[in-house]
């Protein structure tokens, strides 16, 4: 019998029912601070190595060891960020994560030398992959039918973070010190902390677990800041098992992983790759335009993202879209096997920058679509963590081989990736446009 013959609803047709409204604005915000937290205290590794190298006298390798501790804490907080959210509570998640992100960050203001730096600088790595939470919980108060579109605008708190990070040093660094930066820098962290006690409980977490009372409680809360109203009935924590396991099938949600390394290794790629040939260190191509090209090309990238995609992932699906976009981006690498000018390089690298970042946007908000509300943490972490990989790898092909003037063999090798990505993309079963999430795993 029907749902709605029985006087039965579930959360999904509670969440369309209340629609995105004020309610899900501050979830947004809060959720949105997370990733704008990360985007600081990641960009903050492009500025203050080179500081810190000169004051204490650090090699080439030490100074890289800054950046690789971050991202390696990234990789092993990732899966136990998610475990702890998925067992004992989204709430706990948050609460952990912004004490180990904030408390490190903050003491890498004071480090005494090289060691301490590295080790909690290592801490703020670990907390800081707990980011996928934040992600999955702004998932799970979101409508279906706008999900996409929301997940999209969430993205753009990255931008946000690494454009107030670099206005940060640039205001900062002139007049005081790296420290003031590191110090300043884990205020949002910081920040995060101090709203924590006004964040709900995910209502999917607390159905998963069996407490659709409390579900039930936040859901007439959101209904009474939207001023909007439940549908007639009792709330249950969702339908059938054998709807659900049609839904999200288990085995559709392996090819993600390594496709996501692929994604993260060309988005990455393309990202360093700028940066090398913005600098003219190798002199072998033609120095490509620089000047406030960061900044202005993370104010376009934003705009082209929340524009473009947001148009296209909840009406192609989460599936065509980043095939359009990673299509985009191999177009606009595929002149730079040969020598072009400055100005075309520029704009092409541009274009592809766009496009990958475009592509990698969308794939993080397919994971934790894929995944059940029971795992739905940490399946989107260890995501995030292979990912990492991916760009942890990169730097080997960009650095090295446009040192030794193989720009060519550099393109090459992100177009080849790119291919396999688009191949990995369509190997996909299913698409979640428009599908409500899971709660269990079949």
């Amino acid at each position: 019998m029907d749902n709605e013959q029985v006087g039965l609803y579930t959360l999904d047709e509670a969440l369309e029912s209340l629609g995105f409204g004020k309610f899900q604005a501050f979830v947004l915000a809060y959720a949105g601070l997370g990733w704008f937290a990360e985007a600081m205290e990641i960009m903050i590794l492009s500025f203050i190595g080179q500081a810190v190298k000169s004051e204490w006298g650090l090699s080439s390798s030490q100074e890289s060891l800054l950046s690789t501790i971050v991202f390696a804490g990234m990789v092993i907080g990732a899966y136990g960020w998610g475990t702890i959210s998925d067992t004992y509570g989204r709430r706990t998640g948050f609460l952990t994560i912004s004490i180990v992100t904030s408390g490190a960050g903050f003491l890498s203001t004071f480090s005494p030398n090289y060691l301490s730096l590295v080790i909690l600088r290592g801490f703020v790595g670990f907390g800081l992959g707990g980011t996928s939470v934040f992600l999955s919980w702004f998932l799970e108060f979101v409508p279906a039918s706008s999900r996409g579109m929301w997940m999209i605008v969430f993205s753009t708190f990255w931008t946000f973070g690494s454009i107030f990070e670099a206005t940060l040093v640039w205001i900062v660094m002139a007049k005081l010190n790296w420290r003031w930066v590191l110090a300043l820098s884990s205020m949002p962290s910081f920040a995060l902390l101090f709203l924590y006690g006004v964040a709900p409980e995910s209502p999917r977490y607390l159905c998963m677990k069996g407490r659709t009372g409390d579900a039930l409680r936040i859901l007439e809360k959101i209904a009474s800041v939207n001023r909007t109203k439940l549908p007639a009935g009792v709330l249950i924590s969702s339908r059938s098992t054998d709807k659900a396991e049609e839904s999200t099938p288990s085995e559709d949600r392996i090819p993600l992983l390594p496709s996501l390394s692929k994604n993260s290794f060309s988005y990455y790629g393309i990202i360093l790759l700028t940066s090398k040939l913005s600098t003219g260190e190798s002199g072998c191509f033609p120095t490509i335009q620089s000047s406030g090209y960061l900044l202005g090309d993370s104010l376009y990238v934003n705009a082209f993202i929340t524009s473009i995609a947001a148009l296209l992932v909840d009406r192609v699906g989460r599936k065509q879209t980043m095939s359009i976009m990673f299509g985009l981006a191999f177009i606009f690498l595929l002149p730079l096997l040969t020598r072009q000018s400055a100005v075309l390089t520029t704009c092409l690298l541009f274009g592809a920058r766009m496009n990958a970042m475009a592509t990698f946007t969308v794939a993080s908000i397919y994971a934790p679509e894929l995944y059940p509300t029971s795992v739905r943490t940490t399946g989107a972490g260890v995501a995030s963590a292979v990912g990492r990989i991916g760009g942890m790898v990169c730097p080997l092909v960009s650095v090295a081989l446009v040192n030794a003037c193989h720009q060519t063999e550099a393109i090459a090798i992100y177009l080849a990736v790119i291919v396999v990505s688009l191949v990995c993309i369509q190997l996909f079963p299913y698409d979640t446009k428009g599908r409500e999430l899971s709660d269990t795993a079949s």
